[in-house]
């Protein structure tokens, strides 16, 4: 396999001078140019990564940090990011949550190992750090992008959606079908994000006259497994309710197919809206009503972000995205209420 030292051996010049031509940092003359063009193809050089990072001055690539390696939910984002990446001549190295301690502690440790392999910049989604460890990343602030979190100390990198209004958005979508008896599946009370959409849900519902106090509410932890269990406790419990409002698509599609298994018919007994527009969403049985969360609007802008950051570029960047929502076949028009 040729080296650069070839090239500049074959073309008659220096090696400081092929250098340049390869990595089009510095100027050369145009016979030069042309004279070490002629030796790259002759020779059918391709610089490797590692040759071309030594070139540059920067390795090429791009951190990522995900709390979990699994499920409907980050698969996308981390496609949508790969992709950007990939067209624009660079890698992805991506860290997730594993090992001792808690999500704080993994974070930072999975962060700690993409900076250690000399990633460029970091794309970090995960709402477990504190300011106070985004101020310990030094100088290193500058290369990362936060996605679904805000920090007060870089809100100009952090590029989120607003989830209280998702919230609403679901809440607003049962009370126009007709629903009153409501009962809700929220995710982990540790998650920021987690805890707006439920606080955005029950304050429509208050705003429109439903008395959230004693409205059935579990708490589970965002997979299907958690899902299947919180719509057993419903059912088990005895509250009789027209609709189920889940916190994310992923415990809608346990709830789902808890209902299916024990007879209860979706949506002509019982209502299900779900959180985030996943594909699991679009492809549940009944296909599931949800909250559009517009990931791949922030998920790009964050990353065109980034690469102006990191490699001088000028992409538009966008920090507005609409939440909507997406009507599909679980959610039906609540039955009349029986006069007691």
């Amino acid at each position: 396999m040729a080296t650069i030292k070839d090239v500049a051996r074959l073309a008659g010049v220096g090696l400081g001078t092929a250098s340049r031509v390869v990595s089009g940092k510095g100027s050369v003359s145009p016979a030069t140019l042309e004279k070490v063009r002629k030796a790259i193809e002759e020779l059918g050089f391709r610089p490797s990564h590692a040759a071309r990072s030594l070139l540059s001055g920067s390795s090429q690539m791009v951190g990522v940090y995900i709390p979990v390696l699994s499920g409907t939910f980050y698969t996308p984002i981390l496609q949508i990011i790969d992709t950007e990446l990939r067209a624009a001549g660079l890698h992805m190295v991506v860290a997730f949550g594993v090992g001792l301690g808690d999500e704080r502690r993994q974070a930072i440790d999975g962060i700690e190992f993409l900076m250690e392999r000399g990633c460029d910049g970091l794309i970090v989604m995960t709402s477990a750090l504190q300011d106070e460890d985004v101020a310990a990343l030094g100088v290193k602030q500058r290369d990362m992008i936060v996605l679904n979190h805000s920090f007060a100390s870089i809100a100009e990198q952090c590029f989120t959606v607003d989830h209280h209004l998702g919230g609403r958005r679901a809440a607003r979508a049962l009370l126009d079908f007709k629903h009153r008896d409501i009962a809700v599946i929220a995710g982990p009370s540790r998650l920021a994000d987690s805890v707006a959409r439920v606080e955005g849900f029950m304050a429509e519902l208050t705003e429109n006259g439903i008395d959230t106090a004693g409205m059935w509410v579990a708490e589970s932890d965002f997979s299907p497994a958690g899902g299947w269990n919180a719509a057993k406790e419903l059912v088990e419990s005895g509250k009789q309710v027209s609709a189920l409002f889940c916190a994310n698509d992923e415990m809608a599609v346990g709830a789902l197919s808890y209902f299916q298994e024990a007879g209860i018919r979706v949506p002509h007994d019982l209502s299900v809206i779900g959180y985030d527009d996943t594909p699991s969403a679009e492809f549940s049985a009944p296909r599931l009503t949800s909250v559009h969360m517009p990931w791949r609007e922030m998920t790009l802008n964050g990353v065109n972000a980034l690469l102006n950051r990191c490699y001088d570029l000028e992409r538009p960047v966008a920090r507005n995205f609409s939440v909507t929502m997406t009507l599909r076949a679980s959610l039906a028009q609540a039955a009349p209420r029986k006069s007691a």
